[in-house]
């Protein structure tokens, strides 16, 4: 499959204050984030049941199967162990008090959804990695056994079958290879039910073919943060109000925000994406119990 060409995200006017001010706030971070709620470990055991361990990362539990998506566990976003976004909030579940996991989905190369630590953590407990064409050699690497879907592809892994669908963004972890593999979100479908993670994405007609193709969607995981300034964002990321639109799109009758108050990646006040998002769920007529805005840590039964 041919991949999209790289995002406008404005050029070297936009691009560089933008890259000044977060080497500033790497080394003089702003205070805040994601509120911590302490893990029950009964809970952890719930089916159906999502637990925000932070960031893209979740713990769900559905239809006999045990997954993670996006999972990072490191103090960092980079692939520098002294340098790059650090953790605000730590993990809500620590990695070795992870039940039994069947596999994991990575929505892409960025290293604040493909953590090379992470991988190579849950590889040695034999946990299995779906992720998107391309993305397979550097879970390989890391020891993870591994399959690659394309857009639409799907994999049957065990009670259920998870789906690789279109998102709107990009790819690299360098200068030199962006674009060189796929992007996407998942939807994991089993006998009662169906999660949506739409990885990183910006607002596209792909919600709505989603809808269509594999939709209605129980719960929807939506990104909520990281999307100023908008010239630069707008190609790569939702807005708190796009991500409700298209969960909604997507014909998902429960959206759970995330990609938020972990990681300090962008311009916009680290408290604005979840009131933004709770508005915008309010003004389309969405309550509490249908958008959720998850403490790290907390557990939601769907």
């Amino acid at each position: 499959m041919s991949r999209p060409p790289l995002p406008d995200q404005g050029g070297p006017a936009v691009m560089a204050p933008f890259l000044l001010r977060r080497l500033w706030l790497s080394v003089v971070p702003r205070t805040g984030g994601a509120p911590l709620v302490p893990a029950d470990p009964s809970a952890l055991a719930a089916s159906p049941g999502l637990t925000w361990i932070g960031h893209a990362s979740f713990l769900v539990r559905m239809d006999g199967a045990t997954f993670l998506t996006d999972p990072m566990f490191s103090r960092r976003a980079s692939p520098l162990s002294f340098a790059g976004p650090r953790r605000l909030v730590p993990p809500g579940v620590a990695i070795d008090a992870l039940p039994r996991v069947d596999f994991a989905l990575v929505s892409h190369d960025h290293y604040d959804h493909l953590d090379l630590p992470s991988v190579r953590a849950l590889a040695r407990r034999g946990v299995r990695f779906v992720v998107p064409s391309g993305v397979g050699e550097i879970v390989r690497r890391a020891g993870g056994e591994v399959a690659e879907l394309e857009w639409w592809g799907r994999q049957d892994l065990g009670p259920v079958t998870v789906h690789c669908v279109p998102s709107r963004h990009f790819s690299g972890r360098s200068l030199l290879d962006r674009n060189r593999r796929l992007w996407a979100g998942f939807v994991v479908e089993g006998p009662s039910r169906r999660f949506y993670h739409a990885g990183d994405t910006a607002s596209f007609d792909g919600f709505a073919e989603i809808g269509r193709r594999l939709g209605p969607i129980d719960l929807a995981a939506m990104p909520i943060g990281a999307y100023l300034p908008r010239r630069m964002m707008a190609s790569v990321h939702v807005t708190p109000e796009e991500a409700v639109q298209g969960a909604l799109a997507a014909r998902a009758s429960r959206i759970a925000a995330m990609h938020w108050g972990t990681f300090d990646l962008a311009d916009e006040p680290l408290d604005e994406p979840p009131r933004r998002f709770r508005a915008e769920a309010q003004r389309l007529g969405l309550g509490d119990d249908q958008a959720w805005v998850l403490g790290v840590g907390e557990t939601r039964s769907w």
